[in-house]
């Protein structure tokens, strides 16, 4: 298959996507490899009466994570923190009180820094796991909209709505508190507000010109686009309108364009931001879900058991967003589905795009 038979096929892929299912209101898609010499930026679909353009900004869930996970990194490289260091060490008393009780045993003050990062807590999730009475979070996110959530609240709200799922180190289950968590750390090692060392350490230092933290901060250049809309429990809503996304803070409340999320994968891979070691410290997986697996605010995705040229790291959103490379077909894969619980869908779509693109002849 020649390069552009692929990308006519890919696009083709893209739009049937998103035109056969009557949810998805618009869709994403960037490919970028310099062995292939290829960058095609894609887009398909709506924002209200507005075509879905490839430069139009959109909420990246849980791609977000890497953002913390990555300043922490940072933060280890400058010998303000540790791995090892107990989260008890940054955060305050009435945070802290009951925070992890299992099984009749108090474990708050045993969470480490590393535990948070690899998913590894046993806290329990205020965003997806079910609480143990009243209305699901997002169900509340979603009706009422102009509700801002500070992240000291989500936390107590999972202390008072859930219960922690194992002792810290035991297993891996993902946890959106505990990334709340590591926002606040952050900010007390660095006594700035979370959004503002985002800005400075990664986005002003890649010319992520177009992505900030919503509800929290601005982009240096406003878009020409609208952010785009998404579905959340088969409703449209208008990411910017809710406030109580606000509660998503540092597990993945960020806002960003196709083209800044492959600036700053580039920066990751290419060791701009941290050294290798660093990197390689941050792949220390574990088992998550089946061919997903967890490092320090990273995930390897493996796409076939036996076919290791398809496996790729970054990370996955619920909302179908995606930020991956590939390391054995040097390819990137960037973009997004826009629509809550598509995360499975939008890798089994990965999947047929990198199938797509193994069978282009170079040369």
């Amino acid at each position: 298959m020649k390069l552009d038979e692929a990308k006519f096929t890919i696009e083709a892929k893209l739009k049937k996507s998103v035109d056969a299912n009557p949810k998805l209101l618009n869709a994403f898609l960037l490919i970028h490899s310099e062995k292939l010499n290829i960058h095609w930026n894609m887009a398909h679909g709506t924002t209200g009466d507005i075509p879905a353009n490839m430069e139009q900004p959109y909420h990246t869930a849980s791609i977000g994570k890497t953002f913390t996970a990555l300043i922490v990194a940072m933060l280890v490289e400058e010998g303000k923190i540790s791995y090892k260091d107990p989260i008890v060490k940054y955060l305050p008393a009435d945070l802290m009180k009951d925070l992890h009780s299992y099984k009749g045993r108090d474990y708050s003050k045993d969470i480490c820094i590393e535990h948070l990062l690899s998913n590894s807590s046993g806290l329990a999730d205020f965003y997806e796991d079910k609480p143990n009475q009243g209305k699901p979070f997002l169900k509340l996110m979603l009706d009422e909209p102009s509700r801002y959530w500070t992240p000291e609240e989500t936390i107590q709200w999972t202390k008072q709505n859930m219960s922690p799922r194992f002792p810290p180190g035991k297993k891996c289950h993902y946890t959106n508190t505990g990334y709340n968590l590591l926002g606040l750390v952050i900010e007390n090692v660095t006594s700035k507000s979370y959004y503002e060392v985002l800005h400075k350490y990664i986005f002003q230092t890649l010319n992520m010109n177009h992505t900030y933290l919503s509800q929290y901060s601005e982009p240096l250049v406003q878009s020409s686009y609208p952010v785009a809309n998404l579905t959340a429990i088969d409703k449209e809503i208008k990411v910017e309108d809710h406030h109580s996304f606000s509660s998503i803070y540092a597990g993945g409340q960020t806002v960003s364009t196709s083209e800044d999320l492959l600036k700053f994968m580039k920066a990751l891979v290419g060791n701009q931001l941290i050294p290798n070691e660093s990197l390689v410290k941050m792949m220390q997986w574990k088992k998550m879900w089946i061919g997903v697996d967890y490092g320090y605010g990273l995930m390897r995705v493996r796409m076939l058991p036996v076919i290791k040229k398809y496996n790729g790291w970054g990370h996955l959103g619920s909302i179908g967003s995606f930020m991956l490379y590939h390391p054995d077909m040097d390819v990137y894969m960037i973009g997004n589905f826009n629509k809550t619980g598509y995360l499975a869908k939008s890798v089994r779509f990965i999947f047929t795009i990198l199938r797509t693109i193994s069978n282009v002849k170079t040369g």
